[in-house]
């Protein structure tokens, strides 16, 4: 392979949205507790039509990109829990009691599914014309914010910081690198280069956003 080609190569990695990179990945069996994989399940299936609705109404494909990725590793929680299934299930009696598990899994997945095909609509031509009022009634919304290493905010805990009292903004979910935190306690510390996703009104997200941009020093 020449090195105009592999260039080319990397260059288009480079530019693979990142649900696709984690699409065509390998699946790799993870075990893991079966509480364990219920759990996240539940916490995307909970945060995944939250963002999809908003990314729709907004119109923001950045947020669309979150709901993709989340609809992948959704994909991935489940074949990890049909593996798990498989490999427990050595009577009839084992068999039947996993059989309900199977099920609440892919009701999860469902739900899913069903949110990406919401988020889909952002690449289609046609509009939907309701969505214009439904945005005027929304009292709140959801947004996207980075945390950059010149904020107040790296390394403090979200009680230390009151974002949502100062603010009126709510943080319902982290994603740091590859991990996401799902409904974050207020003894949660915030890092640098975090993503928040946060609920609240546009006022209190222009305060938060230059607080975690490192424009201002502290909420006021």
């Amino acid at each position: 392979m020449t090195d105009q080609k592999r260039r080319k190569i990397f260059g288009r990695l480079q530019r693979t949205p990142k649900w696709k990179k984690e699409e065509f990945s390998e699946l790799e069996y993870e075990p893991t507790s079966v509480k364990e994989l219920l759990t996240e399940m539940k916490d995307i299936s909970e945060l995944i039509i939250d963002l999809a609705y908003s990314a729709i109404l907004f119109n923001n494909e950045e947020i669309g990109e979150e709901v993709r990725y989340l609809d992948v590793r959704m994909d991935k929680l489940n074949y990890d829990i049909r593996m798990m299934a498989m490999m427990a299930a050595r009577t009839k009696e084992d068999a039947e009691e996993l059989a309900g598990i199977l099920q609440v899994a892919e009701a999860a997945e469902s739900i899913s599914n069903a949110a990406g095909d919401i988020v889909n609509l952002l690449s289609k031509d046609k509009s939907v014309p309701i969505l214009p009022k439904i945005l005027k009634q929304a009292d709140e919304e959801l947004f996207r914010i980075k945390v950059a290493s010149a904020s107040e905010a790296c390394d403090k805990k979200i009680e230390n910081l009151r974002v949502e009292s100062e603010t009126g903004m709510r943080i319902i979910a982290i994603r740091r690198e590859d991990c996401w935190i799902y409904n974050p306690q207020s003894d949660t510390t915030i890092k640098a280069e975090d993503w928040l996703i946060v609920r609240g009104t546009n006022e209190g997200y222009d305060e938060l956003s230059k607080f975690l941009q490192g424009k201002l020093r502290a909420l006021e």
